[in-house]
């Protein structure tokens, strides 16, 4: 795992209401979908969209997990550590989400169930608890954190697996996208390529010589949904070029050898 940066700060009121209203529009698009719909593959290789839905609630049902168990004596990790920590356990999420997707017959009725329960937990559980995750202990708001990059990922698989138009509320995609632009400073330090994701970050990686006056030598820009997508292996470099949907100017302005950066 790359060395540690300090964590940006994040509105713990707006973070614990989108992560809310992002599953609410994940299961009010969902429970519009019928058996055939559901049992489609995704766009996720070797997934069912039902099997994306499962793991969706698996996401979030893992806030109430977290917060029902014994807390441990302190946070090992830090919401900047989750981008680089999830490889590991691939293999054993998914076959989480498919055995879910087979148990629950009705999986709106679940995650309605699963909403409610995590709406009680997060209305007594300080930010400041904490809890004992899959990839170690982290502080609720901190993982509150990583269930926006969660959904914002999911809920565009989703959209792209069925054609549905689910809305990302605007302080998941924010969250979403500064901490993989703050992942990506730590996994490539320095200040030689300004990488900007208008209206939500701008940070400045690579090592090289650092800009600090006029318009930087290498510049990325590029939009959030986007930059979410290269981060977590939706697309590629080369791809979203192509596609323009990345603008790179400068000799050092390629990050094909930097993302993704989730595996």
């Amino acid at each position: 795992m790359p060395p540690r940066k300090r964590t940006r700060s994040y509105d713990s009121a707006k973070i614990r209401a989108a992560v809310l209203a992002q599953y609410a529009q994940v299961r009010e698009a969902v429970a519009g979908l019928d058996a055939e719909r559901l049992a489609a593959d995704s766009a996720l290789g070797g997934w069912a969209v039902r099997d994306l839905v499962a793991h969706i609630a698996i996401g979030v049902q893992s806030v109430s997990r977290g917060v029902q168990r014994p807390a441990p004596a302190k946070a090992e990790h830090t919401a900047l550590d989750f981008p680089f920590l999830t490889a590991p356990f691939a293999e054993v999420v998914a076959e989480g989400s498919r055995a879910l997707a087979l148990a629950e017959a009705d999986l709106v009725t679940f995650g309605k169930a699963v909403a409610d329960r995590v709406a009680k937990d997060l209305a007594k559980a300080p930010d400041e608890r904490v809890i004992d995750a899959r990839f170690g202990s982290i502080t609720l708001g901190d993982f509150l954190v990583t269930r926006t990059l969660e959904l914002a990922v999911h809920t565009d698989d989703l959209n792209r697996s069925t054609g549905l138009a689910i809305p990302i509320e605007r302080e998941v995609l924010a969250a979403s996208t500064r901490l993989l632009a703050d992942a990506l400073a730590v996994k490539a330090p320095g200040g030689a390529v300004e990488v900007r994701v208008p209206p939500f970050a701008v940070v400045q990686c690579v090592e090289g010589p650092r800009h600090t006056r006029g318009t930087p030598p290498n510049v990325v820009e590029m939009s959030p949904l986007t930059f979410i997508r290269l981060a977590t292996g939706r697309t590629d470099w080369a791809t979203a070029l192509d596609a323009a949907q990345v603008s790179a100017s400068g000799e050092r302005a390629d990050l094909s050898e930097l993302l993704p950066l989730m595996g």
